[in-house]
């Protein structure tokens, strides 16, 4: 049974909410539009629809430039405008703010780049007769890929390799791919055979396995305004690179002034960010509890000539904090802050925190505790994964 309903307002998920006696999270709908909805699975309290037909459709649709969209699970959003995707999206984190917050405040302008061929990295699943691409939604099934429009051109190209030796790659779950002045690949799986090895290290310039073996060069090198940044394959990174130089930029800009400034960088990777504000701060202690990223952010210090930046293996939680920072920077996962973290950032009681944030109700949660001790100077929409539904956001606090 389909229902004529109009979209209302956008939610974080992909969705679109509507009201027809209750609420209905819509999928493939803008607000405002007008559409046939096909109900897919009913809950307690509201239900789920999926659109069928589009009887008067919004300005900003468009078409979606993929050829497996809405089969692949990995975008949601190809089907509406840019501007759109940015302003749906701004209108998701101060619905959140406000909502879960109780936090009413306008927004600085986003920090967007490009939307399409901005990744960096790629996690190809890889079927059991040897298919590489993504997950259909909601399923374990691979969506075989020719190419992704997120990915830049020469993972595209890497892409095009792997795919080319039908079956070779059998047995194998998972390929990450990392590309930066190199390739890298880590493999998941379980068997490994020389033949394998001989095609994928004719492919990439190196390859790693999750018991942290590697074969040939285990490290790309990025640019990080001017500093080397080097990252291996079992370390993160922001695959929007160009829009994560963008960020680091804004950081040393609103914490300036940093001259004479201790800094303490929780969840620091491989130093994303300490290292940049190393270079105008006094002191830098950068908390990360993955060692290999820890490696390579001592690494990266190394070669930058930077040493004035602290890198200690600890999880937030565990670590011990004696010293006084005068700015704390948090970029936690999606649950936000454990209730852990979040007593010591308040013992710690530092002048200035930035907060960026990857889910905007856990972003919400934690700065309505925050906000008893801190004034919110700033909050802007960080589009790092255009067409889909993620939204990051990074905020700056003051104490008060």
């Amino acid at each position: 049974m389909s229902l004529a309903i109009k979209a209302q307002a956008p939610v974080y998920g992909g969705y679109v909410i509507a009201r027809d006696n209750g609420i209905i999270f819509i999928r493939g709908a803008i607000p405002d539009e007008i559409v046939d909805v096909a109900i897919s699975e009913k809950k307690r309290d509201y239900s789920i629809g999926v659109v069928t037909n589009i009887i008067e459709p919004s300005p900003y649709r468009i078409f979606p430039p993929c050829p497996v969209f809405g089969i692949c699970g990995g975008c949601h959003l190809q089907f509406i405008s840019y501007e759109k995707q940015i302003l749906m999206k701004e209108d998701i984190l101060l619905d959140s703010l406000r909502r879960i917050g109780g936090i009413e405040t306008s927004l600085s302008p986003a920090l967007t780049g490009n939307d399409y061929h901005y990744r960096h990295r790629a996690q190809f699943k890889v079927s059991p007769q040897g298919k590489v691409g993504f997950y259909k939604e909601g399923t374990r099934e691979v969506v075989a890929i020719e190419k992704c429009p997120l990915m830049t051109t020469e993972i595209n190209l890497l892409l095009d390799r792997l795919s080319a030796p039908v079956g070779m790659l059998r047995g194998i779950k998972e390929i990450h791919v990392s590309y930066g002045d190199t390739s890298v690949a880590l493999i998941k799986t379980r068997t490994f055979t020389e033949d394998m090895e001989n095609m994928l290290i004719g492919i990439f310039s190196g390859i790693a396995f999750e018991n942290g073996e590697s074969i040939g060069k285990d490290y790309i090198k990025l640019d990080l305004n001017g500093l080397q940044y080097t990252i291996t394959a079992w370390s993160f990174f922001q695959s929007n690179w160009n829009l994560n130089r963008k960020i680091v930029e804004l950081l040393i800009s609103e914490l300036q002034p940093l001259e004479g400034m201790r800094i303490l960088d929780l969840y620091a990777g491989a130093g994303n960010f300490s290292l940049p504000i190393a270079v105008h701060a006094s002191h830098v202690v950068a908390v990360e509890e993955n060692l290999h990223a820890i490696e390579d952010g001592q690494r990266n210090a190394g070669l930058n000539n930077i040493k004035n930046c602290k890198f200690i293996k600890s999880s937030a939680e565990k670590y011990k904090t004696g010293d006084k920072f005068d700015t704390l920077i948090l970029d936690p996962p999606r649950s936000g802050l454990s209730n852990e973290v979040m007593r010591k950032v308040i013992d710690l009681s530092p002048e200035r925190i930035c907060y960026i944030s990857c889910n905007p109700a856990t972003l919400a949660r934690d700065i309505k505790k925050l906000k008893e001790k801190y004034d919110i100077n700033s909050i802007r929409m960080v589009d790092f994964f255009p067409n889909t539904y993620h939204v990051e956001a990074v905020a700056f606090l003051s104490l008060r």
